[in-house]
């Protein structure tokens, strides 16, 4: 039998192809109407929130700090919500509780190149948000002043001598674990690894859907929306350029640190 041969492509338009295709996501991947895709960004947050703002109060009335209340949160609301739907996702999939084919931006890439990247993001997040700073405080002041004080992370470290030792290392604690680390690397799985494939028709509007959405989804801080949106920005468009969720997953764990350590450290100079 002949076989018709076809003229081979130019070597430029050869790797022009490849780096097309890999950019594009699977055939199969399910696309999110942008209707669904809002309330899955925002649902968690308003969850969160709602329980945030119903479990300070009596917290606070029990010598807690609010901030207590928002790390419970976290617990008892954020994580089980966005990983137990990521495991309902692989259930309906595959039949199993497993995140292959859910989760996906997992590229391959050298760990020098992923830490380079990271640390990249968190200079540039770092600087909009110390710049963005002052901004956040006029907003807050002038759009949610009717909000009560302890609805602010700074109400904690402006009122650390209010606390009794023990409840500020438990609180410092629970910052490290829930805030440094578990709280961000679902965040990465869920609307980086999971949400930004399913809107990737958007092509590079994609990222820019994904991390306003992320950004208001933090309703229990909306002052921040807009430093969180500048900041944030190069982090999805990274991980969606890259396919790989785990640049997201350390930029995203280091900043939150830093915070946090800070805020630790802030504990433990008090006598």
């Amino acid at each position: 039998m002949a076989l018709i041969s076809r003229p081979a492509a130019p070597r430029g338009d050869i790797q022009a192809i490849g780096r097309e295709a890999r950019m594009m996501d699977p055939p199969t991947m399910e696309q999110h109407s942008l209707g669904r895709s809002i309330i899955l960004h925002l649902l968690p947050g308003a969850v969160l929130t709602l329980v945030f703002a119903l479990a300070a109060p009596p917290m606070i009335a029990a010598g807690y700090p609010s901030m207590l209340a928002l790390l419970l949160a976290i617990l008892v609301a954020l994580i089980p919500l966005e990983i137990g739907y990521l495991v309902y996702q692989g259930r309906r999939m595959r039949g199993r509780n497993t995140l292959e084919g859910v989760v996906v931006y997992r590229e391959a890439m050298p760990a020098p190149r992923v830490v380079a990247f990271a640390v990249l993001l968190i200079l540039w997040a770092g600087v909009v948000f110390a710049i963005g700073a002052p901004l956040e405080t006029v907003i807050q002041q002038a759009l949610f002043g009717w909000l009560p004080e302890w609805f602010s992370f700074g109400s904690f470290t402006d009122h650390l001598t209010d606390y009794s030792r023990p409840v500020l290392l438990v609180t410092a604690a629970a910052l490290v674990v829930l805030n440094g680390f578990a709280g961000p690397i679902v965040e990465e799985m869920y609307f980086r690894g999971y949400l930004l494939p399913r809107i990737s028709r958007f092509g590079r509007w994609a990222p820019v859907i994904n991390i306003t959405l992320f950004s208001i989804y933090h309703f229990w801080s909306p002052w921040q929306v807009i430093t969180r949106i500048v900041g944030l920005l190069p982090l999805a468009f990274t991980v969606y350029r890259k396919r790989n969720i785990y640049i997201g997953m350390l930029a995203h764990v280091l900043l939150n640190l830093i915070g946090v350590l800070l805020t630790a450290g802030l504990v433990l100079s008090l006598d």
